[in-house]
């Protein structure tokens, strides 16, 4: 059955790069409509390289983080068709939409946090893998949460990860909810004394991540509950009864087994040299080797990625916004351009290539997970979801908040085993959790001794 050749306007007036016809129309159309392909007007000048159409729609705030059906985000498409301008603009333009998403839930945050009694709480992670070289680098932590009023303190020892990438440290992160909000995330280094106040928006930090996002896979990660069920669990050899336990001697859980959770994961790296695939393979073996425990500092794993970027000197040029000891990478040569009409394009049954052709590996691992629901923990899921978007600034808090999004069986979630990664799964427990009325105000301060950082970025 055709489409009807009127029923997407503004894509239409992208795929044909009819200019004219795009600035009539983009005050009347939806700029998040999703074609029969999933694609949006964004997605489809981005692959085609249409320019002046990428500006009109960036201009009018089209979204950068919808996802077409098979995944990808515009963002990921410029990266495949290799414009470094489009890219730079693309995600300046996300961590605007970011930020600005962030000012619009604020107020909600904000009540939502002083309702909350004051408290301190417990969390623990244990990281584990299948993969036996991966599970030796893997760490544990007790990440410490204070909040008072609609301020919120976190204490941990791993303020991030990436795959194979793990960031360590003594580190505090600050939400100052009374305070402005370009000095509401505070980034703190309790080993060296520093800290900085966490913004999206600097220029120097965007040209970094595109070389990044350059020089390596894209990476398409989607934790997936379509088909997610909850059976109560049973223990005893021979008879059995429901698993029920005490956790930290404190609260009741009743435990269940999860069943059709599963963690899909696309990598596409059409965009990449014969160069890169060496140089990024050469990093990846070196964290099987058995000195992988001593590598673990910020400054070793930002090291390790940087220079995956910078060997690759065919495909750098010196960048003429920064110092000139700085390179970059450059463009990619334009994929060739398409034959297909837009009535071609739009009636076909599957997405065609139109740009670059997809170099893709995809991957669906299934977990059984485990969950305890406690009854009397004294918080509410309600509550925890608002702290977690809070510190969703830690890549394993935002895992744990879209986990705990789920419509889950009864109770508050106080130990969860999940997927956080193709490779790594982690145990998480709510260990402690107490009401604190005396809490200190210096608890969410920086300390006088503390330098500010020269770049205020995190």
């Amino acid at each position: 059955m055709s489409i009807n050749d009127d029923e997407y306007p503004l894509h239409k007036a992208v795929y044909m790069n009819d200019v004219q016809t795009l600035k009539d129309i983009k005050d009347k159309c939806d700029l998040s409509q999703k074609d029969k392909h999933g694609n949006t007007a964004l997605h489809l000048a981005v692959i085609l390289g249409h320019k002046e159409c990428i500006k009109i729609l960036i201009d009018q705030d089209a979204p950068i983080k919808i996802k077409n059906f098979q995944g990808w985000t515009p963002l990921a498409e410029a990266i495949s068709y290799g414009d470094r301008q489009t890219i730079v603009t693309l995600l300046s333009t996300l961590k605007k939409q970011s930020s600005n998403s962030m000012k619009t839930r604020r107020p909600h945050l904000i009540k939502a946090l002083n309702d909350i009694p004051n408290f301190y709480m417990e969390i623990k992670w244990d990281f584990q893998s299948w993969l036996p070289f991966v599970s030796r680098s893997l760490p544990s932590d007790v990440s410490k949460i204070y909040k008072k009023g609609c301020n919120i303190r976190l204490d941990s020892t791993l303020s991030g990860f990436d795959d194979f990438k793990w960031e360590h440290g003594n580190i505090s992160f600050l939400f100052l909810g009374d305070h402005k909000i370009g000095r509401s995330f505070v980034f703190m280094d309790n080993q060296e004394k520093y800290y900085q106040k966490i913004k999206k928006d600097f220029k120097t930090n965007v040209e970094d991540e595109v070389d990044l996002l350059m020089s390596n896979d894209i990476v398409a990660l989607q934790l997936s509950t379509k088909e997610i069920a909850f059976h109560r669990a049973h223990s005893g050899w021979v008879f059995k009864e429901k698993r029920t336990e005490l956790i930290n001697g404190q609260f009741l859980a009743d435990f269940y087994s999860i069943s059709g959770l599963c963690l899909e994961s696309k990598k596409r790296r059409e965009h990449l040299t014969e160069e890169d695939l060496i140089e990024n393979s050469s990093i990846l073996k070196s964290f099987s080797k058995p000195d992988l425990k001593k590598s673990n500092s910020v400054e070793t794993s930002s090291n390790s990625i940087s220079d995956s970027t910078t060997n690759s000197n065919s495909n750098l040029i010196e960048s003429e916004e920064l110092d000139s000891k700085t390179v970059r990478r450059k463009s990619l040569p334009r994929p060739p351009a398409t034959n297909l009409t837009w009535y071609d394009y739009i009636n076909s049954d599957k997405q065609p290539c139109l740009g670059r052709k997809q170099v893709c590996k995809d991957n669906v691992k299934r977990f059984k997970a485990t969950l305890g629901m406690s009854q009397n923990f004294p918080l509410t899921t309600s509550s925890l979801l608002d702290i977690l978007e809070a510190l969703a600034e830690f890549k394993h808090f935002n895992k744990l908040k879209e986990f705990i999004e789920v419509k889950l069986p009864p109770g508050f979630p106080i130990d969860i085993c999940i997927p956080i990664l193709p490779t790594i799964t982690a145990h998480i427990t709510f260990q402690e959790f107490r009401y604190e009325d005396n809490l200190d105000d210096n608890l969410f301060k920086i300390p006088d001794e503390y330098e500010k950082m020269r770049s205020d970025t995190f």
